[in-house]
């Protein structure tokens, strides 16, 4: 498999001679599965002789920056590999919050942000991105397409945009998805927030192929090459067939186990994401995570602040919310689940529960559900999907439908 991989690999990037250029890698933290260290290693093996730079970028979005031996890790690479072998590679981390980092290259204008949004929204979006990516020759997108909650399904030019963009791309990119909402949204190939990337993606004046992966089962299933747009078509398709799971029926009880990748609820919430359309009406969702300690490191203060909820409590009170950051706003609604808010009183389709090592008090500052995890033997769950009880012990990259 590695043999055929790096034949692919190589024929791949003789196309695009690449012989004395700056190449920017461009790659997910470690909340992706995908085999990003083989990809890396076979790249650099076949172009590091040959380039006069090398290097890569983590498209982290909002997520906490790596430190160099994480950056390693998710590399595959060791601590010694990286002083010998990797010693020319630089190791990057994208900074949305950091102006210094950034660059303007254009503008989603009024007129295309209420088309986009079917009037919801008129207004002017800077389009920045990491002032980096302007500095190399040639961008190198190498990462995994799953279902997702906010542009349909991931990957391809998503790493520009959001994952290397500046906060106004970000927060429109999450919003509009939320408004949307997941249900609408998760699984779906062509979307609005799709188009907001291959719109702001088109901006960047760097050229740009992509190697887009899909993983099913923990092994690389397939690999597509080619310009961003059209290598994630095809793993898209993919994707579609590979990553959704049909149940007959809805569950009044899903457990939705979080696999250690997830470190933060801000994450962790994939597990609610992919899961939420086969939960019944008035049922509900547990996010069984024990190793989850906080909400998040970037948002935490202001996730505890505003609290989870459904997308038409916060429409209803736009005024009072319309100057938090919408990305946190997309991330509570996401969380949440669709619902309605009507009259002063909020009602969630469903219930969502956090078995976690956040504290009780906290689950209910913050207007979710607790239960101790240490009083959950998930065994209790498991094969009783007849009595409408779903367990899934390694949640939040599979979507499960109905139908």
């Amino acid at each position: 498999m590695v043999a055929d991989l790096a034949l692919l690999i190589e024929s791949s990037l003789a196309s695009l001679n690449l012989d004395g250029k700056r190449v920017l890698l461009i790659v997910p933290d470690g909340t992706r599965t995908a085999p990003i260290g083989v990809m890396f290693r076979l790249i650099h093996q076949y172009l590091s002789d040959r380039t006069q730079a090398l290097d890569v970028m983590i498209a982290l979005g909002t997520h906490p920056p790596m430190s160099e031996s994480a950056i390693c890790e998710r590399l595959e690479i060791t601590l010694d590999e990286r002083q010998t072998d990797y010693r020319k590679v630089r190791l990057l981390n994208h900074a949305w919050d950091d102006p210094s980092a950034l660059v303007q290259i254009g503008t989603l204008d009024q007129a295309l942000t209420d088309s986009l949004s079917d009037g919801r929204f008129s207004l002017e979006v800077p389009v920045k991105i990491n002032r980096t990516i302007l500095d190399y020759d040639h961008l190198l997108i190498v990462g995994p397409v799953f279902p997702h909650e906010v542009v349909g399904f991931s990957g391809g030019s998503k790493y520009l945009f959001p994952g290397s963009s500046g906060p106004e791309v970000l927060n429109f990119f999450h919003w509009l998805g939320a408004v949307i909402t997941n249900p609408l949204i998760i699984g779906e190939k062509w979307t609005p927030v799709r188009r907001v990337v291959d719109l702001t993606a088109a901006m960047v004046p760097t050229p740009c192929h992509a190697f887009c992966l899909v993983v099913a089962e923990g092994a690389l299933d397939s690999v597509y090459f080619g310009l961003p747009q059209a290598a994630w078509s095809r793993a898209a398709d993919r994707s579609a067939e590979v990553h959704i799971i049909r149940k007959p029926r809805p569950f009044q009880t899903v457990v939705s186990c979080a696999p250690i990748m997830y470190d933060e609820l801000w994450v962790g919430g994939k597990c609610m994401y992919k899961l939420e359309p086969v939960v019944a009406d008035g049922g509900e969702l547990i996010i069984y995570a024990p190793h989850i300690t906080r909400i998040s490191q970037t948002h935490g203060e202001a996730i505890e602040r505003i609290g989870y909820h459904v997308r038409d409590y916060f429409l209803a009170q736009w005024d009072r919310f319309k100057h938090e950051s919408w990305g946190v706003l997309a991330h509570s609604t996401h969380v949440r689940g669709v619902g309605t808010y009507e009259n002063g009183v909020e009602r969630p389709r469903i219930q969502v529960t956090l078995a976690t090592g956040i504290s009780e008090e906290l689950c209910r500052k913050i207007n979710l559900g607790y239960r101790d995890y240490r009083e959950i033997n998930l065994q209790d769950y498991a094969d009783r999907e007849d009595e409408g009880v779903l367990l899934v012990p390694k949640a939040g990259e599979i979507l499960y439908r109905l139908g």
